[in-house]
């Protein structure tokens, strides 16, 4: 479980970076998080939902749906939410490598009725 709430399973690690999929059920809602050292990229592959994202006076939510891909970058908040009917499934490259569950921390997030 990430630290978000949603499933995760590691596909992949180097050096430099690793690669991660990201599983969150319909309905559901992450928890609002932030994280400290690492920056991702994600690749929608299945289901429909929403991200917020927040840098500094920077903000915006996403449309979700397979081939968007969206940058995370170091210290934004972030929360996704799947507003499909079929689980939401990404790909994450992180880097560098996850270093473990201090990583993320939860921040004010845009919906609170979080899984």
């Amino acid at each position: 479980m990430a630290p978000d709430g949603s499933e995760v399973r590691i596909l992949a690690a180097v050096s430099r970076g690793s690669m991660a999929q990201f599983t969150l059920p319909p309905g559901a809602i992450s928890k609002p998080v932030a994280h400290r050292t690492v920056e991702e990229v994600w690749l929608v592959m299945r289901g429909q939902g929403r991200m917020w994202r927040k840098l500094g006076s920077d903000e915006e939510t996403v449309d979700l749906c397979p081939g968007v891909s969206i940058a995370i970058p170091v210290g934004a908040s972030f929360q996704f939410r799947n507003d499909g009917h079929e689980p939401l499934d990404c790909v994450g490259v992180t880097m560098p490598p996850w270093p473990g569950m201090d990583e993320a921390y939860e921040v004010p997030g845009v919906w609170s009725d979080f899984s």
